[in-house]
């Protein structure tokens, strides 16, 4: 156990961080399977705008990196084109 007053906040921080964490990760997840399953372009384009915003409240939260959040959205802006031609 800490013995630090400042070790034992740092612990109380850090819990409390790793459970925003996962919320919004799920969340996020949750997201993108929901664009992967679209079954049409149309669907797809609806759902990918609310995913956008989700992904970027996440990447501004400091919960992933902004790269990963730009190559996120590009492969779902990649496959949601690739439901128009099928």
């Amino acid at each position: 156990m800490a013995h630090h007053k400042s070790a034992i906040k740092r612990i109380r921080q850090s819990r409390t961080r790793k459970i925003y964490n996962r919320a919004n990760k799920k969340q996020l997840r949750l997201a993108i399977r929901s664009v992967r399953e679209a079954k049409s372009y149309d669907e797809g384009m609806e759902l990918l705008r609310k995913v956008y915003s989700v992904i970027d409240r996440v990447a501004a939260h400091g919960v992933i990196h902004k790269n990963t959040a730009a190559n996120r959205k590009s492969s779902l802006s990649a496959h949601v084109k690739r439901l128009k031609t099928v």
